[in-house]
């Protein structure tokens, strides 16, 4: 496949990088900074790209089967809600504008049930530093929900993922819609390189187009 990937060089896109060339697929890595990427693969096209350009975002979307975004203003970012919504909705319109039927959104875990009509991000115990971006990635997906023109899909990652578990890529999940994936300790997990293969698995072979779902051990 040829997968454009938006947010390349972040910690979900590192991986999904990673993940998408170790299969093979031509990856063009769209980023602000092409010289912060070090990866080289002939796989890999490095173009330098701002998602707030939207017509010049649109020509090097142009010819990829699936976009696949990473995007993210940055956690420290002051104006994050913003920047995100913004951003997120030039790449909508930017895949639209390039004939690309296929997006692939990766957002937050913050918009995820807990409880009946309780979102995770709506809890006390929700992290201050993290809330306007995933009240962002939440807001979105009401957004990317009225789109009927792409074949969309947003993932949700489990409530905790990082890069330091001590069984990093296990290639394999278990998946669901609206409410989170718990393991048997209760526990809502997942690496980020396995976050990556349910990426790729779903750019491969879609099984949620125009839905959220998450995923979890």
């Amino acid at each position: 496949m040829k997968i454009a990937l938006i947010g390349a060089t972040g910690f979900v896109g590192t991986a999904v990088l990673k993940e998408a060339l170790g299969r093979g697929h031509q990856v063009t890595a769209i980023i602000r900074h092409p010289e912060k990427l070090k990866d080289e693969n002939d796989n890999l096209a490095k173009v330098k790209g701002d998602v707030f350009d939207a017509g010049h975002f649109a020509e090097l979307l142009n010819g990829h089967d699936v976009v696949i975004s990473a995007y993210n203003p940055g956690w420290a970012n002051p104006n994050i809600y913003d920047d995100f919504m913004k951003g997120a909705e030039f790449i909508q319109q930017a895949v639209k504008q390039a004939g690309v039927k296929r997006l692939i959104v990766i957002g937050g875990a913050g918009s995820l049930f807990i409880a009946p009509g309780l979102q995770l991000v709506d809890t006390p115990e929700f992290p201050d530093a993290w809330k306007q971006g995933a009240l962002a990635a939440r807001d979105y997906l009401i957004v990317l929900r009225g789109e009927k023109a792409l074949e969309w899909t947003y993932l949700s990652p489990a409530i905790e993922m990082n890069a330091e578990a001590p069984h990093g890529r296990k290639g394999t999940y278990r998946t669901a819609l609206d409410n989170p994936v718990f393991d048997e300790n209760k526990k809502s997990f997942i690496t980020v390189e396995d976050l990556a293969v349910a990426i790729v698995d779903e750019a491969e072979n879609p099984k949620h187009i125009r839905q959220r779902f998450t995923v979890g051990y």
